[in-house]
């Protein structure tokens, strides 16, 4: 397990730095119902995370290796296909960043974060966490690494759990920050929020460069188990 454990924090970091996600909560924590958005938020990201993983483990356990233990052809193709897919977003994403003097332009539906409720927050949280593209490949880009390590179904719940709690980590900090603080928290937060909107674009490329490449080594590897 603690193997399986080892091989997945690289993905639970990637999701736990990405920018939008970070930036959302900061929204939802602006908002008039942030006492109950933020942790509604939370939820659906918590929630997002552990329904996701949790089918694709159902899914692929037992299927995930040969008999040998080497993780299943299909499972390396897989994990070739994304780091390649990793890797070509990668570029696009730093050469669509924005010109010097430009603001970054973000998704049209944070312009709406005023009027959420704690329905509409625990359904972003998630939409931003389990079907979001990035996300979405990235959690079950994990999932199979544990399916394929050829643990126990526990074992296999508390790899899921450490993944989970460890990509929640940004999200979880800054509700922390916001119950621990208030409304004093607001320019912490509102700095937060413009540096990583100025700074996305280079920090997705960094972390989709890097995931793209292990996951490409991973496929080598295995291929050649």
């Amino acid at each position: 397990m603690g193997q399986a454990i080892g091989d997945i924090l690289p993905f639970a970091v990637v999701v736990a730095i990405s920018p939008i996600p970070i930036i959302a909560m900061v929204l939802v924590l602006a908002t008039p119902r942030a006492g109950a958005n933020g942790p509604a938020f939370a939820l659906g990201w918590i929630a997002g995370l552990s329904v996701l993983g949790a089918i694709v483990l159902v899914l692929t356990t037992g299927s995930a290796t040969q008999d040998s233990g080497a993780p299943a052809t299909w499972v390396n193709a897989i994990m070739l296909v994304f780091g390649v897919a990793f890797l070509v977003l990668a570029v696009r994403t730093w050469l669509g960043r924005p010109k010097a003097g430009q603001e970054a332009e973000m998704p049209k539906w944070m312009g709406t974060v005023d009027a959420f409720t704690a329905g509409r927050s625990l359904g972003a949280g998630v939409v931003l966490s389990a079907l979001n593209p990035k996300n979405l490949v990235v959690t079950i880009a994990a999932s199979l690494t544990i399916a394929e390590a050829g643990i126990s179904d526990g074992q296999e719940v508390v790899a899921l759990a450490v993944f989970v709690l460890i990509a929640s980590l940004g999200v979880l900090a800054l509700l922390g920050i916001y119950l621990v603080m208030g409304e004093r928290a607001a320019p912490l937060l509102d700095g937060l929020k413009a540096w990583l909107a100025a700074n996305n674009a280079a920090i997705m490329t960094v972390l989709l460069l890097v995931l793209g490449a292990k996951l490409i080594g991973d496929a080598i590897r295995g291929f050649a188990a």
